[in-house]
């Protein structure tokens, strides 16, 4: 199977609970903190400047945004975290959607942890990578921004970004440039292989 990532389609944009779509196709879904990068990454993987949208004010995604890709797979670019400017009344919608999302019965086919490469990771992506964990689904973590980072810091850095989510050694960690797309390919193909495997109903 190989996806065209140039057929892109927006379908919808969840506020709440009551928004959000069972898709009845593969989803991947994307997660980060609120200045990591996160719409940049996904643009990159498609190949598109403007299909996720960048702003230079953190923690404006702060709906569940779905896109179909060639018709066949949905991307799900979940609101940003960590910004401290955000209103205690946003912060608990934003975690009641939260909530709601990963107590759906909708399989996610594969979650896409995006953390920034030159820096230990937050709380917030602590916790991000244990909802993973506890709804039982396979995913990566991209550490994003590997660009800044010396060569010669890369696999510490990598080392330290296992040990504080606690990772198993069948969690991948790649090192990724949202700038250069550095390891866009890898990332393209562990999302084939995870939509192959959720239509054959393997679920593991």
């Amino acid at each position: 199977m190989s996806i065209n990532v140039h057929n892109v389609e927006f379908i919808k944009s969840a506020a709440a609970p009551s928004d959000l779509i069972s898709t009845g196709q593969p989803q991947i879904v994307f997660s980060g903190k609120s200045n990591v990068g996160k719409s940049t990454v996904i643009n990159k993987l498609l190949n598109r400047s403007n299909v996720a949208r960048v702003s230079s004010v953190p923690g404006k995604t702060v709906h569940v945004n779905y896109f179909l890709i060639d018709k066949s797979i949905y991307f799900v670019d979940l609101p940003g975290y960590g910004y401290a400017k955000v209103p205690k009344a946003e912060l608990s919608r934003w975690a009641k959607l939260m909530d709601a999302f990963f107590s759906g019965d909708e399989h996610i086919s594969l979650g896409i942890l995006i953390v920034d490469a030159r820096h230990p990771p937050t709380g917030g992506d602590v916790t991000m990578s244990d909802w993973f964990k506890s709804y039982g689904c396979r995913y990566v973590v991209l550490a994003n921004k590997v660009d800044k980072v010396k060569k010669s810091e890369v696999d510490a850095n990598i080392e330290r970004i296992r040990a504080a989510l606690d990772l198993d050694d069948g969690t991948l960690v790649v090192p990724f440039s949202a700038k250069d797309g550095a390891n866009r390919g890898l990332v393209l193909r562990e999302i084939e292989s995870a939509a192959e495997h959720w239509r054959a109903g393997d679920m593991s």
